[in-house]
């Protein structure tokens, strides 16, 4: 179970009706179903952040746990100071990955929502793997954000295998 940092405030892990992905506006309930398989399927996507009123992006490592999205940064970086109780988004993709004869869709995914720092517990934590060793020549030292996506966004590449 995921608990944030002592603050005070709710954990977040009971979903409210109409809270999480599932229960968000503007896409169908299948979209944001197949937004969360595709995120799970690769390991490291982006996080778009706005770090004292400019936009910036960030590489992160996720997982998807209870609808929501987990994600790895290194706290030395202090990125996760200026996502915890903010709006973020958060998008990964197959584009380094296709297949190589062109037969395999290209996709990409984004989901927005807040975001909070938590404490996953161990298991949670082995299942992000070994982390780097360094970041900018620093120690990693991991951080842990949860977003909850309100908002799913899926785009897909389709290609045909006929020349």
């Amino acid at each position: 179970m995921l608990s944030p940092r002592p603050s005070g405030r709710l954990s977040g892990t009971e979903a409210a009706p109409g809270s999480g992905i599932f229960g968000s506006a503007g896409s169908s309930v299948t979209d944001k179903l197949r937004a969360i398989e595709l995120l799970a399927s690769v390991r490291y996507g982006r996080l778009a952040m706005s770090m004292r009123a400019l936009p910036f992006l960030a590489v992160a490592r996720h997982l998807v746990v209870e609808g929501r999205v987990v994600l790895r940064l290194h706290r030395g970086l202090g990125f996760h100071e200026s996502c915890d109780g903010s709006v973020v988004a958060y998008g990964a993709d197959n584009f380094n990955s296709p297949a190589p004869d062109g037969t395999e869709d290209l996709w990409s995914v984004q989901f927005t929502g807040p975001a909070e720092i938590v404490h996953p517990a161990s298991d949670q934590r082995e299942r992000f793997g070994t982390g780097p060793a360094e970041v900018n020549g620093e120690h990693f030292d991991p951080v842990y954000l949860r977003l909850d996506p309100h908002l799913a966004h899926m785009h897909t590449l389709t290609f045909d295998a006929s020349p």
